[in-house]
């Protein structure tokens, strides 16, 4: 008996053809083939699913993350307020948050009562086109320097281009402080939507 050595396996006697030898041991390269092209397949499907994470990721993101996250300001003590007979300004610091970099700005607002005799907090910055709107003591109204608007004590729009009233920010009260969420607003439209 004679054992014949082709590719990995053993063929046992001469008594076999060379075609028979070569099925046999086809066979087994072609599972082998294909063995490895699954592995293959299934290794490249892994790689490439990886490699697509960080490209999702980057789509997604200004989707699932905003740029500022809203955190409240103080304003001052409530007692201090109890006795408005016109707006007063107050200056307070807003942290921004743009990716690793913070910063901090100043935003003036205004705190004045409404027709009820609770406390609002409204934003500086006009409707129109986004100027400061100052508090003017001689006329007794929030008049823009840029184009004219003017607006009531409690922020309502009197006249000008401006389409809607100045904006309210929203308030709370923590531990007797007043504080506010500074947020930004759409300018020249006539609803209130916030943008930041």
């Amino acid at each position: 008996m004679v054992l014949l050595a082709l590719g990995d396996g053993m063929v046992e006697g001469a008594g076999h053809s060379e075609n028979e030898t070569s099925l046999g041991s086809g066979l087994s390269l072609e599972s082998r083939r294909s063995f490895l092209a699954a592995l293959l397949s299934v290794g490249g499907f892994f790689v490439g699913a990886l490699l697509s994470v960080p490209l999702i990721r980057f789509a997604l993101f200004p989707l699932l993350r905003r740029t500022t996250e809203l955190k409240e300001s103080p304003v001052g003590a409530v007692t201090e307020f109890s006795s408005l007979t016109e707006p007063a300004m107050r200056t307070i610091q807003i942290e921004l948050v743009d990716g690793w970099r913070k910063a901090i700005s100043e935003k003036a607002v205004y705190v004045t009562k409404d027709s009820q005799g609770r406390l609002r907090v409204l934003t500086s910055v006009c409707p129109h086109l986004g100027c400061t709107v100052p508090w003017n003591k001689e006329k007794g109204r929030f008049v823009c320097p840029c184009h004219g608007g003017t607006f009531a004590a409690d922020g309502t729009r009197i006249s000008g281009p401006s389409l809607r009233g100045m904006d309210t920010l929203e308030t709370s009260v923590q531990d007797g402080q007043l504080q506010v969420r500074f947020q930004y607003f759409r300018q020249l439209v006539s609803d209130k939507e916030i943008i930041g």
